[in-house]
């Protein structure tokens, strides 16, 4: 399913009432099957915009939406977020089951989809553990496999592995790809870490500094699959430099403004 986001703006009012600019006419489309990340500095509207596009906010202005037949039972997009949002009073395998509950899935087919899942995301014997129970890596994993396990036709992620060591982060990454091989669903990717957004992209969307505009679209010409030699090739590490000259500028004059919307995050 291709994703549209068409001239999106979106304006906060501040605790003096003032109004605040957090994205102005944003556009660009993720192909279907493409894994797009979306970049920028602190306080850009990188999330902002992720959760307008989930359906979480509301644009201001301009619109988002999705072309494609639908799968009948499936729900167009699901999102894995920063913070790993599961519920403490269940278990691994009730916590993917979650989303299949909402939509009404019967028994059966539940039971089945939950184990597939829990087994792409490498969750198999863990599925009676509780979220206390596990590892930072390992509670995302259940994130992750409960956005799949309703099987959507776009899968949007903020910043999943930020909260993560280097080590977990790295592995989780190639995790990740892994999955998507396999399931190719779209995919929307809030990142601000250049080189992960090289190493896991089709494409690179470039945000300024609030409010949030699109600076430029960057292709990530590396072949499939993805390896770790690839972060010492002259294509990843010509777009990571022009990735870098695109905001460093941005960024250094975000952390000097204190440039992040109060209480609204990224």
């Amino acid at each position: 399913m291709r994703v549209v986001v068409e001239r999106v703006s979106k304006t906060y009012h501040d605790r003096r009432g003032r109004d605040v600019a957090a994205l102005s006419q944003v556009d660009f489309a993720v192909e279907a099957r493409e894994f797009v990340a979306l970049l920028g500095p602190s306080g850009c509207g990188k999330s902002t915009l992720l959760n307008i596009i989930a359906g979480l906010l509301p644009a201001t202005s301009g619109q988002v939406y999705f072309e494609g037949e639908p799968r009948p039972g499936r729900p167009t997009a699901a999102t894995v977020f920063q913070e790993f949002a599961l519920f403490p009073w269940r278990t691994v395998r009730a916590n993917v089951e979650f989303g299949l509950e909402e939509l009404g899935v019967s028994g059966l087919e539940r039971v089945e989809r939950t184990r597939r899942y829990l087994d792409m995301t490498g969750l198999g014997g863990f599925e009676a553990r509780y979220p206390h129970q596990l590892s930072g890596g390992m509670r995302q994993r259940v994130g992750i496999a409960r956005a799949l396990a309703v099987e959507p036709a776009v899968l949007l992620l903020d910043e999943p592995f930020s909260a993560l060591d280097a080590q977990t982060r790295t592995l989780m990454m190639d995790e990740l790809l892994n999955i998507w091989e396999t399931t190719r669903q779209s995919v929307l990717y809030v990142t601000h870490n250049i080189q992960e957004a090289v190493f896991m992209a089709d494409r690179v969307i470039v945000l300024s500094r609030r409010p949030g505009e699109v600076l430029d679209v960057v292709p990530i010409k590396l072949p499939r699959p993805r390896r770790e030699s690839h972060y010492g090739a002259p294509v990843f590490v010509q777009a990571a430099d022009r990735i870098w000259g695109l905001i460093k500028s941005q960024a250094q004059t975000a952390l000097l403004d204190g440039d992040v919307v109060a209480g609204q995050g990224d």
